[in-house]
C-alpha cells in the first residue's frame, strides 16, 4: 500500500522532473575539445558566480584547427528550464554582449596541434547585472550564426538563507540504496513574497538532466519554508566513481590494459568494468564524475598535455547485451548528457559494450548508467551497473528560484551545496 502512495507523490504537482528541458550545453564544432566553465581554482565545481561578487568564472576550450581563430563570445538570459528569454542585452548585462576573445597559448611538446583559448566572466566589458541562469555562446568571425559551442552558467543574488540536510529514507525500501534531502528555505529578505512563486532545485554531482525540481513546501513556519517530500527528493546513492589515469602517456596506471604509443593518437585499452551490485560498499575519494586536466609529463598543463583515444569496455552478466534497455557512460568526460555521444554500443564478438573518447591528459571519475528506453527512471540508473549505497559519498547543489508576479524571468536568489559523509 505504500508503494502505491509513494507513486502517487511522483505524479503529483508538488514534484517536477527536469529531463524536458532546454540543453544548454553543446559542441558544435568537432574541432572543438575540452570546454571547461567553472570558478577559479575550483574545476569540479558548478558553473555558479555571485551577483556583484568578486570571483568569477574561468572559461577554456582546445581548438584543432591549430591556426589562430577569430572567436567572440555573448551570453543570453534563459529562465529556469533554460529557454532563452530573448530580452533586450541591456536589461540584464552591464557593458556590452559582443566581446573577442583574445588570451590563448599554442600547443607545444604534444603531437595533438591545438590553440588553447582562455577568458573569464564577468569582466570589465560584461558583467551580469541580473541574478538567473545563463547560456554562454562562443562563435567564430564575430557571427553569431557560426556558434562554435554553448555552455550554462549561473549567477546568483545571495538573498536567500537555505539549510540543507540528507537523511535516511523513511521508506524501507530504500533506506539502505538512496539519500533523502531536507531543505529549509528563509525568506525574510525576499520582497512581498509569495510562496507559490519559489522553486527548488536540486543537482546530484552536476548531473543536470537528472535535476529535481519542487515547488510546494511540506511546512510554513514563518520566514521559513521547509521542503521534506519524500518523492521529489529522494536520490539513488549510487557508488564512488570508477577512475582513469592518464596524466602519463609513458606508464601504465592501474586501469589501463594496454598504451599503444605508436598510433596517432595514442591508443588507451581500459581494463573491462564489471557490475559492482553485489560488492560490498567501499569508502574512497573520487570525483563526483568531473575530471582535472593535469600532467607528469611536462610543465604546463594547458598547453602541453596530449591528447589519447580512450576504449572503455563494459562486461554484462553472462556477456548478454540489456533488452529494452541503453547503457550510457556518465560523467562530465560526456558532458553529463544522457545522449548518443554517451551511449555505449554493445559489440557481439566480444559480449561487451565499448566506447571510445578522446581525451586530454588528466585524471577522470565515471560511472555506468542504465535506462530503460520506454520507461526511464532516474531512480534506477545506478541499481544493477554500480549499486546503491546510502553510504555513497555525493555533492548536492541546491538552487532557489524565484519568479515575482510582473516580472519577465526566473531570479536566482540563493544557492548552496551539501556533501554527503554519513
Amino acid at each position: 500500500m505504500y508503494k502505491y502512495f509513494f507513486l502517487t507523490l511522483l505524479l503529483m504537482g508538488g514534484f517536477l522532473r527536469s529531463n524536458c528541458q532546454t540543453q544548454p550545453d553543446k559542441i558544435y564544432d568537432t574541432m572543438i575539445h575540452t570546454v571547461l566553465v567553472a570558478p577559479y581554482g575550483k574545476p569540479l565545481d558548478a558553473p555558479i558566480v555571485s551577483l556583484n561578487g568578486k570571483e568569477g568564472l574561468e572559461i577554456s576550450f582546445d581548438d584543432f584547427k591549430a591556426t589562430y581563430q577569430d572567436y567572440y563570445y555573448t551570453v543570453e538570459l534563459a529562465d529556469s528550464a533554460w529557454n532563452p528569454l530573448g530580452i533586450n542585452d541591456f536589461e540584464y548585462i552591464n557593458g556590452f554582449n559582443q566581446n573577442k576573445i583574445s588570451q590563448y597559448s599554442i600547443s607545444s611538446i604534444s603531437a595533438q596541434a591545438y590553440y588553447h583559448y582562455q577568458f573569464s566572466i564577468p569582466n570589465t566589458y560584461c558583467n551580469p547585472k541580473l541574478s538567473g541562469n545563463y547560456i554562454l555562446k562562443v562563435y567564430q568571425d564575430n557571427d553569431q550564426k557560426k556558434v562554435i559551442f554553448t555552455n550554462r552558467f549561473y549567477v546568483v543574488d545571495n538573498i536567500v538563507g537555505i539549510y540543507a540536510t540528507v537523511q535516511v529514507p523513511f521508506d524501507g525500501d530504500y533506506a539502505r540504496t538512496h539519500q533523502q534531502l531536507k531543505i529549509s528555505v528563509d525568506t525574510k529578505n525576499i520582497a512581498n513574497f509569495q510562496n507559490n512563486q519559489l522553486t527548488i532545485q536540486v543537482i546530484q554531482n552536476n548531473r543536470y538532466n537528472d535535476s529535481k525540481q519542487v515547488k510546494v513546501p511540506n511546512f510554513i513556519k514563518g520566514n521559513v519554508l521547509e521542503f521534506d517530500n519524500q518523492a521529489a527528493l529522494l536520490f539513488p546513492g549510487g557508488n564512488e566513481y570508477r577512475w582513469l589515469d592518464v596524466q602519463s602517456l609513458r606508464l601504465r596506471s592501474d586501469r589501463m590494459a594496454l598504451i599503444d604509443q605508436a598510433a596517432n593518437p595514442t591508443k588507451i585499452i581500459m581494463k573491462p568494468d564489471y557490475s559492482r551490485l553485489d560488492l560490498l560498499y567501499t569508502n574512497y575519494r573520487d570525483l563526483n564524475g568531473g575530471y582535472l586536466i593535469s600532467n607528469t609529463d611536462g610543465v604546463q598543463s594547458d598547453n602541453q598535455n596530449e591528447y589519447a583515444q580512450v576504449i572503455f569496455t563494459y562486461v554484462p552478466t553472462d556477456n548478454i547485451p540489456f533488452l529494452d534497455k541503453k547503457l550510457y557512460l556518465s560523467g562530465a568526460l560526456t558532458n553529463n548528457r544522457l545522449d548518443q555521444a554517451a551511449e555505449m554500443r554493445f559489440d557481439v564478438k566480444k559480449g561487451a559494450y565499448q566506447k571510445s573518447l578522446l581525451l586530454k591528459q588528466g585524471y577522470y571519475s565515471y560511472a555506468y548508467i542504465l535506462r530503460d528506453r520506454t520507461d526511464p527512471n532516474d531512480l534506477d540508473d545506478f541499481m544493477e551497473t554500480e549499486g546503491n549505497h546510502i553510504e555513497t559519498e555525493n555533492k548536492y547543489t541546491i538552487l532557489i528560484y524565484y519568479h515575482p508576479l510582473g516580472s519577465n524571468y526566473d531570479q536566482l536568489l540563493g544557492y548552496t551545496t551539501v556533501n554527503t559523509l554519513f
